[in-house]
């Protein structure tokens, strides 16, 4: 399938944040240690530009990320955004995006945003229960997020809202709060984050002196997967699980410890995947079998085999299963599987993973 969006990013690390949360270090996430001038904008959207098609249906956006943008200073705001808009309205881009905290939305900050034709405005939310920010040192609350985010909405603009599992003091059940409470202000996007240690924070300290112990990728994974269906099953779309893997993360070990994985979102689908194979045969009372057949949506036969064929190993030891065949069938849409036969017995049963009961999920 041909690509239709195309982001240009620019990276605003620390840029006007007043607090230092216990898991950040935005200099090792980015990359980019400098803050970028106007005239930096203005040649990153002009350098993307020349390598994007030009052929109508293609979204151009380009998205501050990093930092908390509001924060600064509205003449520092509207500098960034000076060159962002001007492509805008030349026709040259579609959309501008940025990031920043709960806590730094305003009408006066929202006036200036929609002035210079930001379209998105992504919240960096992380939780939604007071005590967990209060120990993440986000400098936030709860309120404040509500607060942000209807006026977002009543701006006109697309919100986007991004969580952080496996923080200090939270837990499993307050993650499903949060979910639970972000579903309820109805988002146009979500993203999902596992909280990571790295080097040169507050969080690395605590890890080193033994007051924090992260979640493994296996428990990270178990987490993420029940948050995505409950905010699929919400009509609410997650664009990324995960942080996004980085030379700088890959190659310079920045990650102590926590559930870091290059390729996390895709653990997350598999795992839902297997649980719903799983539910299916046990709700046909198969207990072992030989062989059997899934009709799998084109895009993900990969994802229901498993990384590197962990769902197959998976039904292998537990039910016996040594011939596991997915049979990709364009008419079904991605999270949609179908049992098509077991031992040769031939079934129609389809599951989509939003009608997959949560207490049907396994760890």
């Amino acid at each position: 399938m041909a690509k239709t969006h195309y982001i240009i990013p620019v990276f605003v690390p620390d840029l006007g944040c007043p607090h230092q949360c216990v898991f950040c270090n935005q200099k090792r996430i980015t990359g980019s240690p400098e803050v970028p001038t106007k005239k930096d904008v203005a040649v990153k959207i002009s350098d993307y530009l020349r390598t994007i098609p030009r052929e109508s249906g293609i979204v151009r956006e380009v998205a501050f990320y990093g930092g908390s943008f509001t924060a600064v200073s509205q003449d520092l705001q509207a500098e960034l955004l000076n060159p962002a808009y001007r492509s805008k309205c030349n026709g040259d881009i579609d959309k501008i995006r940025i990031s920043t905290r709960p806590d730094a939305i305003s009408e006066e900050v929202m006036i200036l945003l929609s002035a210079n034709g930001v379209d998105i405005v992504e919240l960096g939310v992380q939780s939604m229960d007071d005590e967990v920010l209060c120990l993440a040192d986000r400098g936030h609350s709860s309120r404040d997020v509500l607060r942000a985010s209807a006026m977002i909405k009543n701006w006109g603009m697309n919100l986007g809202l991004q969580l952080m599992i496996g923080l200090p003091g939270s837990t499993a059940d307050r993650e499903i709060h949060t979910a639970a409470e972000v579903a309820a202000m109805n988002p146009d996007f979500v993203r999902i984050y596992p909280c990571l240690v790295l080097k040169d924070t507050p969080l690395a300290d605590l890890y080193q002196k033994r007051q924090y112990q992260p979640l493994s990728v296996e428990e990270g994974v178990g987490r993420c997967k029940l948050l995505l269906v409950m905010f699929e099953k919400a009509g609410i779309s997650v664009i990324r699980i995960g942080l996004q893997p980085s030379e700088q993360i890959n190659l310079t070990g920045d990650v102590i410890a926590g559930p870091y994985h290059p390729a996390f979102r895709e653990l997350v689908e598999a795992a839902v995947a297997r649980d719903q194979l799983e539910y299916l045969l046990k709700q046909l009372g198969i207990l072992k079998a030989h062989s059997v057949e899934i009709a799998v949506p084109v895009s993900q036969v990969s994802v229901v085999r498993g990384h590197k064929g962990a769902n197959v190993r998976y039904f292998q030891v537990k039910y016996g299963i040594t011939e596991f065949i997915t049979t990709p069938d364009p008419d079904l849409k991605p999270g949609v599987l179908r049992l098509r036969s077991v031992d040769g017995k031939a079934y129609s049963r389809i599951l989509s993973r939003e009608d997959l009961p949560s207490q049907t999920f396994t760890n």
